[in-house]
């Protein structure tokens, strides 16, 4: 089945954002089996080739059932950024408008999907040792003293960013320190963004609350029977540099130090249960405050919700 020819001239994409174990996989993969989709990752942790079970990364029957791409195509070591992101979906988006396919983001990083949609800041590359001298220097200092040392150097990014958000707020205490200017100002420079609204079909999905936190907690348990200790051993074993994102990777630093012998398994499981649930409530907290205008749905509504938008195109 093909894209009809006025959706191909449109340029049309689907966008499925929802916080992890949503469910947004199964509808993405859904759509694409009914309209000729190709599934493109929207989600910062499945970019890397590591721990394809401990991040959900779609599975063999999945990727039969439907063309993927921007899945496990990054290194571990690697230092991917939402830029290196936007022109790998950019690329991505174009290949599947060339060959009459419809290309479906999906993901829970909600960064992805805003500079996508509002641009990104052209911000230079940050010499690495600028970023080495950095998290040096932040190893010794607690979540709340960088985030009032970015609060006198960048107050506005500051005011955007939670106080336990260290990996951002280094990520700006980079950028003044390389570039002598806040990455509020970068920000504020954006260049236009690369999908427009008419080209795109927004959906966020939403479940409640008690639901989504019973549905993690069993897909932890899944990712342990499945292998993701193994995983988790084999990228121990790299001895990658500590700032290396993947090694964050909710539920890698329990199993980590299980893996030590610092801690049981079962208290290992429930810290990563813990840790991907205050995940999911920071997702559902960006998304409200962030993509407000998206229009929202539950799992079960969503794909006729998703087609009924691509019809009325």
């Amino acid at each position: 089945m093909t894209i009809p020819e006025a959706e191909t001239e449109k340029r049309v994409a689907v966008l499925i954002a929802g916080p992890t174990a949503s469910g947004k996989s199964a509808l993405a993969l859904a759509l694409a089996e009914q309209r000729n989709g190709i599934v493109l990752n929207a989600d910062s942790m499945q970019v890397y080739a590591d721990l394809r079970i401990l991040t959900a990364r779609p599975n063999d029957a999945d990727l039969a059932r439907a063309p993927h791409a921007l899945y496990g195509h990054v290194d571990a070591d690697t230092d991917y950024s939402v830029g290196r992101w936007v022109e790998d979906a950019r690329a991505a988006l174009e290949q599947a408008w060339s060959r009459g396919q419809l290309p479906i983001l999906v993901g829970g990083t909600g960064l992805y999907f805003r500079a996508l949609t509002q641009g990104l800041a052209e911000i230079p590359a940050i010499p690495e040792e600028i970023r080495a001298a950095m998290r040096e220097q932040a190893e010794a200092l607690e979540n709340p003293v960088l985030h009032q040392k970015l609060a006198e150097l960048d107050p506005e990014a500051a005011s955007r960013l939670n106080i336990n958000d260290r990996q951002r707020i280094l990520r700006a205490l980079e950028v003044v320190s390389a570039t002598g200017r806040p990455l509020s100002q970068w920000q504020k420079d954006a260049q236009p963004p690369f999908l427009k609204e008419e080209q795109t079909v927004s959906m966020v999905l939403e479940v409640e609350r008690e639901v989504l936190r019973a549905h993690i907690d069993e897909r932890f348990h899944g990712m342990i029977n499945s292998g993701a200790l193994q995983e988790v051993e084999a990228l121990a074993a790299r001895k990658l540099p500590a700032d290396r994102t993947i090694l964050k990777a909710h539920g890698a630093p329990a199993l980590s130090r299980y893996l030590r012998g610092d801690i049981n398994l079962d208290d290992a499981i429930l810290e990563g249960q813990g840790d991907t649930r205050r995940y999911a409530k920071r997702q559902v907290t960006f998304f409200r405050h962030q993509m407000r205008d998206w229009p929202r749905s539950t799992p079960d509504k969503a794909l006729n919700h998703l087609l009924k938008a691509l019809a009325e195109r």
